[in-house]
């Protein structure tokens, strides 16, 4: 289904967004991601005239959405929904297996090749290989081996990453929690995202009673009910819809 025949009213939406290749392109190295001015202006105005139900549910630590978003800090699930920051400032922390115990498994093939990167985060750990697309199978194979080993974490497959997180958590969860608290609860959530990681967000989103609305990022395989071409078309649509 084609974005455009989707009509937004922020009276009654809750918007949730994605990050990496939802709000900025994608870097050959997730710190070096560019956030273009316009898209500060875009999300706060969007704050404001949601009434502040806006929110970023990511993959990335919420530290480095904080960086990135400065000096906006919007309300914020990060690492799937490990840490997630209300409207109200109040933190909540999920506990989470010790991502250390499986740094043995993978360090070895880190070192060896220095393409790859090992991203540690609060209950996950992410082993990218964009700079090393060749070894795509060498890291499946190395985090394969290593979820067999240890117990409470989940594969994850995204765009040139292989993730392991903690398992039941993720992006549905933190959307749900959003939803029973102000000022996002008895809205309507839509949820724009790129990556299967994202897919547990849309197939919340669209269960509601009501009906709210995934809408995909790019081309691929998705529930979401709705696309959107990149995340250059998405921020070009905020900035219309923060003209409005």
């Amino acid at each position: 289904m084609p974005l455009q025949n989707h009509a937004y009213d922020f009276t009654v939406d809750a918007l949730f967004l994605d990050f990496d290749n939802t709000l900025v392109d994608l870097a050959p190295r997730p710190e070096n991601v560019l956030v273009p001015p316009d898209l500060i202006t875009s999300l706060q105005r969007l704050q404001q005239a949601a009434n502040g139900a806006l929110a970023i549910v990511t993959g990335r630590p919420l530290e480095q959405i904080d960086h990135f978003l400065a000096p906006l800090r919007l309300p914020t699930a990060g690492v799937h929904g490990v840490e997630r920051r209300s409207a109200d400032g109040r933190m909540t922390y999920l506990p989470v297996p010790a991502v250390e115990r499986l740094l043995d498994y993978l360090n070895p093939l880190v070192s060896r090749h220095p393409g790859l990167l090992l991203e540690v985060k609060r209950g996950a750990l992410a082993l990218h290989y964009r700079r090393a697309p060749e070894l795509e199978h060498d890291c499946l194979q190395a985090m394969t081996e290593a979820l067999l080993q240890e117990q409470g974490f989940v594969m994850l497959r995204g765009k040139m990453v292989v993730e392991a997180k903690t398992a039941d958590i993720g992006k549905g969860n933190a959307i749900a929690a959003f939803m029973q608290e102000a000022p996002f609860v008895g809205r309507r959530p839509v949820f724009i995202g790129d990556d299967i990681t994202d897919e547990a967000g849309f197939a919340w989103v669209q269960s509601v009673q009501g009906g709210g609305l995934g809408i995909k990022v790019g081309p691929g395989d998705s529930m979401a009910h709705s696309r959107i071409a990149s995340a250059a078309a998405v921020r070009a649509m905020l900035v219309q819809l923060a003209k409005q």
